[in-house]
């Protein structure tokens, strides 16, 4: 049985959107490694919709990295989606149903049938759609040591949720690398 993994570049106020705007001053080969070891045990990707539809532009034209293209290009991709659509974007599945039970069946189904994890990046709308149909298995944040002040933030309007911290460290950049599952009290 396969696990859902999100993974979130995130600041101290709980900022998510934009992460080009002030993520990279903290990239270094550390979070690299932190970021690669994440990746290297995926066996899917799992996404939103809007994400999908900037990643499917994106990653079949990139050339900076040919390798990273290749790994995003070929893995299997899953859609969470409430409507109908395409997915041209190579080796992907839209997980899609008439109300969000039927959608929750569908994503169990591909948890139940893949042996690793289902990696997320981004997708906040996602996530917390995610826990709040329990779903969700584990929540990775590199929690950069800055106040974005604006933009989507991670939990916005949602439901309390208890997580419990199952491990930590702090990179060298000041980068509090976090990993929290859903508590199960």
């Amino acid at each position: 049985m396969g696990r859902i993994v999100s993974n979130f570049f995130i600041s101290l106020d709980g900022v998510v959107e934009s992460p080009e705007n002030w993520h990279f001053p903290y990239f270094d080969d550390a979070m690299g490694e932190v970021v690669s070891s994440g990746m290297g045990g995926s066996k899917g990707l799992l996404m939103g919709r809007r994400l999908y539809g900037e990643w499917s532009q994106y990653w079949p034209t990139f050339t900076d990295d040919p390798d990273l293209a290749t790994y995003f290009n070929d893995i299997p991709k899953y859609v969470v989606s409430h409507r109908d659509g395409d997915a041209d974007w190579n080796n992907t599945t839209v997980l899609t149903g008439a109300d969000d039970e039927a959608v929750a069946a569908k994503v169990r189904e591909v948890k139940d049938q893949v042996d690793g994890d289902l990696m997320m990046s981004g997708s906040a709308t996602t996530v917390r759609w995610l826990l709040a149909n329990d779903l969700l298995d584990e929540l990775r944040l590199l929690m950069h040591p800055i106040a974005v002040g604006q933009g989507q933030r991670l939990f916005e309007e949602t439901p309390t949720h208890k997580l419990e911290l199952v491990d930590s460290s702090a990179l060298p950049s000041g980068v509090l690398n976090l990993t929290y599952k859903p508590a199960t009290t």
